[in-house]
């Protein structure tokens, strides 16, 4: 297992690129209406010659910036996944009265950002604007990519299927020597080399079990995107939407379909 969570890498992301000032509020639930000066401010981080301006948090940020350490320190046995979803409920609940105070010293950064920002743009050379565009691309490419991995896993994808050494290591990786996860996985690799042929073997068998599990399960998968129209999520092995093989599967489906329904029509007219 990781040390660490992605939800707990993103907030601790978030938490160092907005630093907080010390906040007065020590109301832990959805606070009433609160005046300005209850909204936890967040200082304006100028940019540097040559770095770009930093985007402002949202409403939700500075209220989650504000609420975090008050949560923390009343509740010092929460965990921080518990902790962000105890914010994100409160959130939730609050009344858009109550919500007002942070969205609107967030509108007042935008604002600010926005003058900076073409600023920003403004004195970049051609070459440097060509680079900025290629970084975005390439961000938005890879936002799409998590976006999509999230929705297969959200439409019960099967998991992929795992080598030798992988089931290996799960089976060893609580009795493994060292004290990181770094330490643990280098001696489960030297253990893994010291292994004999037979030994290897078995892993290596259960390891064709896991591929011969992985095409039954993709398989059923794939018949149940075609029936709920979401041909567009099927893909070949080499990653490019199988959209002729799956419309052809797709037409298959539905002729056997009609045949098995004039078949059935014919056996009751019989009489």
């Amino acid at each position: 297992m990781p040390p660490f969570s992605l939800m707990r890498a993103g907030v601790s992301v978030v938490a160092k690129s907005f630093s907080v000032f010390s906040c007065t509020n020590t109301l832990t639930r959805c606070p009433s209406v609160l005046p300005t000066a209850y909204v936890c401010s967040v200082k304006r981080l100028t940019s540097e010659a040559g770095d770009p301006p930093k985007r402002p948090p949202n409403g939700y940020m500075r209220y989650f910036l504000q609420q975090k350490p008050i949560i923390t320190r009343q509740n010092p046995h929460l965990k921080l996944v518990d902790i962000t979803r105890k914010i994100a409920e409160q959130w939730k609940t609050m009344s858009p009265e109550q919500k007002q105070p942070f969205q609107e010293a967030f509108l007042q950064e935008w604002e600010q950002f926005k003058v900076d920002f073409k600023n920003y743009q403004a004195q970049l050379t051609p070459a440097q604007l060509q680079q900025q565009d290629q970084e975005k691309k390439k961000k938005t490419a890879r936002r799409k990519v998590l976006q999509s991995r999230k929705e297969l896993r959200s439409m019960g994808k099967p998991k992929r299927p795992r080598n030798s050494f992988n089931i290996f290591m799960s089976e060893h990786y609580e009795e493994a020597t060292g004290a990181t996860s770094q330490a643990k996985l280098k001696s489960l690799l030297q253990d893994w080399r010291n292994l004999l042929s037979h030994q290897k073997q078995v892993y290596i068998q259960l390891a064709e079990d896991d591929k011969i599990r992985y095409k039954n399960e993709m398989n059923s998968w794939e018949d149940h995107l075609v029936e709920i129209g979401r041909v567009d999520l099927i893909k070949d092995r080499n990653g490019h939407i199988w959209k002729k093989q799956a419309a052809e599967k797709e037409v298959m489906k539905a002729k056997t379909s009609v045949e098995t329904s004039r078949t059935t029509e014919g056996t009751v007219k019989k009489p």
